[in-house]
């Protein structure tokens, strides 16, 4: 009982820490300036419609999700089973499937993870918007999940929190670690 007390004041602070920034009511268009701003042959109104679907379907997630609490302690309910969805790499997948669905020709959709080398911290996953055939270090981060279904957006490269490497590399080395330590259980 002490532990689970230690453990929920330990969540409320961190959650405490992680305060939105203030919400100004013309995010959605200070969004799509942002992503007209990555590049010259970005179609304007493919720029607004990626702002749009990305605030709207951040809104209906945290319904979806039925988020009720900071990030962390929300995890927590989802992984053990008091809610249905709603870790960051949930968010990410389903804000990149949303945009997906709109089949831009000037923009291009990326998935990055950070802290995947970090034992001490939990990875951290998120969508990010670039110009067509930019990388995504030229693209801006998509992150509903770091204040909890409070839309974060930046500048890839103005983002300091977090160190953003593409989800497939990641991924490759997860499974290169996975098959060596494999290959020396077998030996």
């Amino acid at each position: 009982m002490i532990r689970a007390l230690l453990f929920a004041a330990a969540l409320g602070v961190l959650a405490a820490c992680a305060s939105a920034p203030p919400q100004t009511g013309d995010e959605v268009q200070r969004l799509a300036t942002q992503i007209q701003s990555l590049g010259p042959d970005i179609d304007p109104e493919e720029a607004q419609r990626a702002a749009q679907v990305t605030y709207s379907y951040t809104a209906q997630l945290v319904q979806d999700y039925q988020i009720t609490d900071p990030p962390l302690i929300h995890n927590a309910k989802v992984n053990a089973g008091l809610r249905p969805r709603g870790l960051c790499w949930h968010w990410a997948e389903d804000i990149e499937r949303r945009l997906a669905q709109e089949n831009f020709q000037t923009l291009d959709l990326h998935r990055a993870i950070a802290n995947a080398d970090n034992r001490f911290r939990i990875d951290h996953s998120t969508a990010i918007i670039s110009r067509r055939g930019a990388p995504m270090q030229d693209g801006v981060v998509l992150d509903p999940w770091r204040y909890g279904g409070v839309l974060f957006w930046a500048p890839l490269q103005n983002d300091t929190r977090y160190d953003w490497v593409p989800r497939e590399i990641v991924l490759e080395e997860r499974r290169q670690d996975q098959a060596a330590r494999l290959s020396t259980r077998g030996n």
